[in-house]
């Protein structure tokens, strides 16, 4: 392969990896085209992007970027992966995907997250965490949890209080009704 190709094919690589923050790197092991096509068609309904990588264009594409430790002592035939909602919603779908029978040669060989490596059992604990949406549903539960603890406790004594003058008016009237027929 020329240089120039080469060039060409970094310089793309490094515009589809511009603004992406965390990337895994999988081995495909032995899937077929077939399967692979299959893999990514699945992938790109989810907005995931995957990419067949040589080695050393994608180290030279991702050195002096947060991306560069994902392929730090990597051999063999790697692909790239980044997208989705999130990094939790990536690791998901990957993890689902390896655990398919179908898609049994798919391994996780490491990534990189805000410019930390990630190592091959990362994954599956990546997949576990909350994502994005129910981070900020219990960010949000929190929240609101705060205020109506706070409303319940004026609105209890407030609700004792009126209960109480409810009481002593209906005790007055009384004794007041009773008064007024001796």
């Amino acid at each position: 392969m020329s240089k120039l190709v080469k060039n060409l094919m970094m310089q793309s690589l490094q515009s589809r990896l511009d603004n992406v923050g965390e990337v895994f790197v999988v081995s495909l092991g032995q899937l077929t085209a077939q399967k692979t096509t299959e893999l990514r068609l699945a992938l790109r309904k989810k907005n995931i992007s995957l990419q067949l990588v040589k080695n050393n264009l994608a180290r030279r594409a991702l050195a002096e970027t947060p991306l560069a430790p994902a392929m730090e002592n990597l051999t063999g035939m790697l692909a790239l992966c980044w997208g989705g909602e999130d990094v939790v919603d990536l690791a998901k779908e990957l993890n689902r995907f390896a655990g398919l029978a179908e898609f049994q040669g798919i391994e996780c060989r490491g990534g990189a997250m805000d410019g930390t490596k990630l190592e091959p059992e990362d994954l599956g604990r990546v997949a576990k965490w909350p994502s994005r949406t129910e981070q900020l549903s219990i960010l949000s539960g929190q929240i609101c949890s705060a205020g109506a603890t706070l409303s319940g406790q004026l609105l209890g004594a407030g609700g004792t209080l009126a209960g109480q003058l409810a009481s002593r008016v209906d005790d007055l009237e009384k004794a007041g009704d009773a008064g007024t027929a001796a």
